[in-house]
C-alpha cells in the first residue's frame, strides 16, 4: 500500500506542469498597440480582442504605448516574460520597416519574437488634394517627376506607414528628395490634404476611404492585386499603369521569443476564431480592410510575410534613412 500510495504521489507530481499548462490563461492578457488609439492598427485590435476575449476565456486588454513610430511599444511587449501575458498588435511598420528604419532597434522580429498569426490586410491607396493637377495615375506619375521642387507629400513620421509606403513609391518613381512634411499622426497630415495645404499621400484605406468616398480628397489607385470592395471604383495600380506599385499596411500579432508552444497555439487558435467571426469579419470588411487567408493567420505565414517585405522595403528605406 505504501508503494502504491507513493506511486501515486509522483505520478501526480509530474502531471502537475502539464496542468499548469493547460490553464492558461488565469488572467487578463495585454495586446500592445504601439500608436494611439483610434488609428487603424488599434482599431483592429480592438475588433478582434473583443472576439479572442471569449475565446480564450479572460480579457485580452488592449493597451495604447506610443512612440518612435510604433518601436517603443512594440519593444516593451516583446521584451516582456514570454508567458503569454503580453503580446502585440504590430504592421508593417514596426515588423518589416523596423529593422532598416531603426539601426539600433532593440527586438529582432524576423528572428527574435514569436510570430502568432495575421490579423488583418489593408490596402495602401495614394491619395491627393482633390483639385491636384493630375488627373489618372500616369499623369500623377509624370506631373511628380516633372515638378520635384514644387510638388509636397505628407506622412505621420519616419517609421509609418505612410511614410514606409510612400517612400517605397519614391524610390520606384526615382524621386526619393521629394519635398516631404512630417506629421505626429495620419489625422493632422489628412487634414491638411483636405485643407489642400499638401499634394499628396499614401495611406492606409482604412484611413482614407470616407474622404475618398465624400470627395474630399481624390484617390488614383490602390496598391493591390485586385480592387477594394470598400472603393470599388478606385483601380489598382496594376491597371492604372503602375504595377511594380504593391504594398500592403497589413497588421498582425506577436509574442516574445520562447513563448510555450501550448500557449501560442490557443492564442493562433483564438485569432483564427476571431477571423471567422461573421461580426468581426463585417466590420473589418466594412474598414475597407482583407480577411487573412487560412496560412496568413499561422505563425510560419504571418513569419514569411514579414520576411518578404522586409526584403523588399530594406534597400529603399536604407538609403531613405541615410539621407
Amino acid at each position: 500500500m505504501k508503494k502504491l500510495a507513493l506511486g501515486a504521489i509522483a505520478a501526480l507530481a509530474l502531471a502537475l506542469p502539464a496542468q499548469a499548462q493547460t490553464k492558461y490563461p488565469e488572467r487578463p492578457i495585454t495586446m500592445i498597440v504601439p500608436f494611439a488609439a483610434g488609428g487603424p492598427t488599434d482599431v483592429i485590435a480592438r475588433l478582434v480582442s473583443e472576439s479572442m476575449s471569449k475565446t480564450l476565456g479572460t480579457q485580452v486588454v488592449v493597451e495604447n504605448v506610443a512612440g518612435a513610430g510604433g518601436t517603443t511599444g512594440i519593444t516593451r511587449a516583446l521584451t516582456a516574460a514570454p508567458d503569454g501575458y503580453t503580446i502585440a498588435m504590430g504592421h508593417l511598420g514596426t515588423f518589416s520597416a523596423a529593422p532598416s528604419t531603426y539601426p539600433n532597434l532593440k527586438y529582432d522580429p524576423i528572428d527574435g519574437m514569436q510570430a502568432i498569426g495575421l490579423a488583418g490586410g489593408t490596402p495602401i491607396l495614394i491619395v491627393a488634394k482633390k483639385d491636384f493637377a493630375p488627373k489618372d495615375l500616369k499623369e500623377f506619375v509624370a506631373y511628380v517627376k516633372g515638378n520635384t521642387d514644387k510638388v509636397t507629400e505628407a506622412h505621420a513620421g519616419v517609421g509609418s506607414v505612410s511614410w514606409t509606403t510612400c517612400t517605397l513609391l519614391k524610390g520606384q518613381l526615382g524621386v526619393p528628395k521629394l519635398n516631404s512634411v512630417a506629421y505626429r499622426g495620419t489625422g493632422p497630415a489628412l487634414n491638411d490634404l483636405v485643407s489642400g495645404q499638401i499634394d499628396f499621400m499614401c495611406d492606409q484605406i482604412v484611413s482614407v476611404s470616407e474622404q475618398v468616398k465624400a470627395g474630399t480628397i481624390k484617390a488614383y489607385a490602390v496598391a493591390s492585386a485586385e480592387r477594394s470592395p470598400a472603393l470599388p471604383d478606385v483601380p489598382t495600380t496594376k491597371e492604372a499603369g503602375l504595377p511594380e506599385y504593391q504594398i500592403e499596411a497589413w497588421n498582425g500579432l506577436a509574442a516574445p521569443k520562447g513563448t510555450p508552444k501550448e500557449i501560442v497555439d490557443k492564442l493562433v487558435d483564438a485569432l483564427d476564431k476571431a477571423l471567422k467571426d461573421e461580426t468581426v469579419k463585417t466590420r473589418l470588411l466594412g474598414l475597407g480592410a482583407v480577411i487573412p487567408s487560412a496560412e496568413e493567420r499561422t505563425p510560419a505565414g504571418f513569419a514569411a510575410l514579414i520576411k518578404r517585405d522586409a526584403d523588399k522595403l530594406t534597400p529603399v528605406l536604407s538609403q531613405a534613412v541615410k539621407k
